[in-house]
Formats: C-alpha cells, structure tokens, sequence
C-alpha cells in the first residue's frame, strides 16, 4: 500500500511530537565542555536523549569518559549512566556547615545525702527539728545559688532489718515527709519527684555482722537509712 507525501508528513511530525512529549519529561543534562565528552550534544551543549529518555553515546564511550565529563558540578554520566559512575562522584556539594551557636551552659547537678538518724527518729517518718534545720541548710541552701530549678528528686533508703515490704513503705514515707517540708517552705510540689528503694541500694563498703547484736548492727547499719537529694537546674 503506498502513502502519500501529505501523510508521511503528518505520521512524521506527530512521531516529533511524541518524542518532544517523552525529552520533555526529563531533564536536560548540560556539559560545560571539560573533559572527553562521550555523548551527543546539541547546539546548545545539551545531551541529546533517545525516545525513552536514554542519552545518546558516541562511539567513544566509556565508562571513565562518563564519569570525567563534567554537567554543572558532577560528571554527566550521573544523570546519563549512574549505574556506572562512582556515587561518590554523584553526591551533591556539601554545603558550608551554619557557625554553630554558643553553647549553652549545661545544667548543674547536685546531690545531697542526709542521714535518716539526722532527720527522723528509728523507724519513723516524721521530721524531728533536727531534720527541718538540716534540710533548711543543705537543701533549701542549694536551692537558694541555683537560678533556675528543672528537678528535685527525693529517694528514701532503708537498712536490711525487717521485712522488704515494710521496708519499701518506710522509705517511700520518709522521701514524701522530705518533699512536704520544701512545699511548705515555698518549693513548687510539680518540680518534686519522690521513689523508695527500701533496702535495695544499701551504701557499698558497708559490712555489718548480724552477731553483733540488736543495738550495735542498727548502729552499724546507720549509712544505709538515709534520704538523697538530687537537685537539678541551672546555676
């Protein structure tokens, strides 16, 4: 069957069109004429593309040529053959890192012990005024140098004697007497967090003989019955 001149013309410009609708979905790759530039080229330095967007290479081509040719900052096989090229080579230029900002001063952290036999009376949990003064003191007299407070953590330890239930209450009753004092004197009750260890944590290097009787191993015993105070915030 023949075809007219008219419709070769028009079977040929719409195959133009087609392949203008397929170059325009990909970006044109631009060499800037360094280094042996492997690929069809138009007249304005432009990687010529086949119908399915595939760069058209010359007859030179080589892997090393598609990674030497420069397009813009990286080499023109990136955007043509990057199953070829290096990634190394592909990666975009770092960009310069921002000053970096003054740092800020790190909050402080100050921990404070307190001996139970300071503040409460044997297997109590009520504040002697004994106590109230040491708290006023090492407590309140911290809180005092720091600008602002972010946390005060209070956890009550018992010794071994007696039974871990009760001596979990006993710790947890002695750390909340602590933190009901600081709200009384002005303390935020919502920077304040309270946990009993019972006798879990007993202080290292303590080492009591249960022979040595009632009233000398509760003697012996005095470091771990204690009540620490952690405050946090800024100096």
């Amino acid at each position: 069957m023949k075809i007219s001149r008219h419709s070769m013309i028009r079977v040929m410009a719409a195959f133009a069109l087609a392949s203008a609708s397929t170059l325009a979905g990909a970006a044109d790759v631009v060499v800037d004429g360094r280094g042996e530039i492997p690929y069809v080229i138009d007249g304005r330095n432009v990687v010529t593309r086949s119908g399915t967007d595939l760069c058209w290479r010359t007859g030179y081509w080589t892997p090393a040529a598609a990674a030497s040719a420069q397009a813009g900052p990286s080499p023109v096989g990136c955007a043509c053959d990057p199953d070829v090229v290096p990634k190394e080579k592909c990666l975009p230029p770092m960009a310069a890192a921002p000053a970096a900002a003054p740092a800020a001063p790190a909050p402080a952290s100050k921990m404070i012990t307190l001996s139970a036999k300071a503040l409460f009376e044997f297997d109590k949990a009520v504040l002697k005024p004994a106590g109230k003064a040491a708290i006023d003191t090492d407590v309140l007299g911290q809180l005092a140098k720091m600008k602002d407070i972010t946390l005060i953590t209070i956890s009550g330890h018992a010794d071994r004697l007696g039974s871990a239930q009760y001596n979990q209450a006993l710790s947890e009753k002695r750390a909340n007497a602590v933190k009901s004092y600081l709200i009384a004197k002005g303390v935020k009750a919502d920077l304040i967090d309270t946990y009993g260890f019972g006798k879990t944590q007993p202080v290292p290097g303590v080492k009591c003989d249960d022979a040595l009787g009632r009233k000398k191993l509760i003697e012996c015993l005095e470091p771990n019955r204690r009540v620490v105070i952690e405050v946090k915030g800024n100096p």
